[in-house]
C-alpha cells in the first residue's frame, strides 16, 4: 500500500502536468505526490504532506492540515493503473519524501508499462533495493541551514556522498539568499559533486519573488559554473495542487 497526498479529501494527488524543475523543465510528465515527510522546512510548500494537527514542527504558515483529508491510502496496483491511465511516457514520484515509502514504490513501478521514472527526494534517504534498478533519475535537494532543519538531520555525510557518486543523480538547492551560495559551494567542494549535475532554483511559490531573485541568482549561476531552474509551474499555475 502507498500513501499519497490529496488534491481534494479522498482524491489522490495523481496528474499530468509539465515538470517545473530541474533538468526536466518543460516536459510532460505524470505525477504521483506521497505523503509523509522526515524533514520539515519552514517554507515547505507542500505542508499539507507532513504538517498534520499535532505537529508544532515550525513553519512559516503557521498552517495544519487533517490527516483524514489530506491523506489517502491505495494499492500499488490502483496507483499504476491510475499513472499509465495519463498517457506520459514519464513519472515524476514526489512529495513528502517518497523514498520513505521505497517499498510500496518498487512494487508500483514494477507494474507500470513504458514508463521511464525519475524521484524528487531530499537526499536523506537511501533507495530502496529493489527500487532502485526501476529508476531513471534522481533529483536530489539537499536543505540549506536556512530550511529551518538541523543540518546532523538534512545534510547526512553518507548520503550526500553516496549521491554524488551516483550517475542517476542531478543536485538541486532551494536559495533564499546569496549567501547561501556559499553553503552549496562548500558542499560541492567537500562531497566532490560535479557542478554540471547541479541546479540552483530560487525559493517562492509567485511569479514575483521568483523573478526577483532569479536576477540576482542569474548571474551568480553563471559566475560559478551552476545551472539556474526556474519554478515553471508557479508561473503556470500558482501553488496550487495537482499542478
Amino acid at each position: 500500500m502507498l500513501t499519497l497526498a490529496t488534491t481534494t479529501p479522498g482524491e489522490p494527488e495523481i496528474f499530468a502536468s509539465l515538470q517545473g524543475e530541474g533538468p526536466s523543465l518543460g516536459r510532460p510528465v505524470a505525477f504521483v505526490r506521497l505523503s509523509r515527510c522526515n524533514l520539515a522546512c519552514t517554507w515547505c510548500d507542500t505542508a499539507y504532506t507532513w504538517r498534520f494537527t499535532g505537529d508544532n514542527r515550525p513553519h512559516r504558515d503557521g498552517l495544519s492540515f487533517e490527516r483524514t483529508a489530506n491523506q489517502v491510502v491505495l494499492d500499488e496496483a490502483d496507483v499504476a493503473a491510475r499513472i499509465q491511465a495519463l498517457g506520459q511516457d514519464r513519472l515524476v514520484i514526489t512529495g513528502g519524501e517518497p523514498l520513505l515509502q521505497g517499498a510500496a514504490l518498487a512494487r508500483m513501478v514494477a507494474l507500470l508499462d513504458g514508463i521511464s521514472v525519475e524521484i524528487e527526494t531530499n537526499g536523506t534517504v537511501a533507495p530502496h533495493a529493489a527500487l532502485d534498478p526501476l529508476v531513471a533519475q534522481y533529483n536530489v535537494s539537499p536543505k540549506l541551514k536556512h530550511s529551518g532543519n538541523p543540518v546532523e538531520s538534512a545534510q547526512i555525510p553518507e548520503r550526500l556522498a553516496t549521491w554524488s557518486s551516483e550517475p542517476k543523480a542531478w543536485f538541486k538547492f532551494v536559495i533564499a539568499t546569496p549567501d547561501d551560495l556559499a553553503e552549496v559551494l562548500a558542499l560541492i567542494e567537500t562531497y566532490a559533486i560535479d557542478r554540471a549535475r547541479v541546479f540552483v532554483m530560487p525559493e517562492g511559490t509567485d511569479s514575483a519573488t521568483l523573478r526577483e531573485r532569479e536576477r540576482w541568482l542569474a548571474p551568480l549561476a553563471l559566475e560559478y559554473g551552476l545551472r539556474l531552474s526556474d519554478r515553471l509551474h508557479i508561473h503556470l499555475y500558482g501553488d496550487t495542487r495537482g499542478t
